[in-house]
């Protein structure tokens, strides 16, 4: 597991679109551990794959205090605003 760099606000890889995962891999996988990884050393409560410089539709989160509940999203989709 690594921490890796989170791109921030004017790095061009934020805005492009990312890809859907089509087969859980080895190697998606491992980039999940680096994400809570590096969201956790950030001291964050989420992270985007893109926001480490990799375009795939993946999202990890971790709202709670005691950052025990971790939450991978993969391929998320917002089918309802209220």
């Amino acid at each position: 597991m690594a921490i890796r760099n989170i791109r921030t606000l004017g790095d061009d890889i934020l805005r492009a679109k990312a890809k859907e995962i089509t087969e859980m891999t080895p190697r998606i996988e491992e980039l999940i551990d680096d994400m809570f990884d590096t969201m956790y050393e950030a001291n964050g409560v989420g992270l985007a794959a893109p926001q480490v410089g990799i375009l795939k539709q993946i999202c990890v989160i971790d709202v709670t205090p005691e950052c025990d509940h971790p939450i991978v999203f993969v391929n998320p989709e917002i089918i309802e605003l209220s």
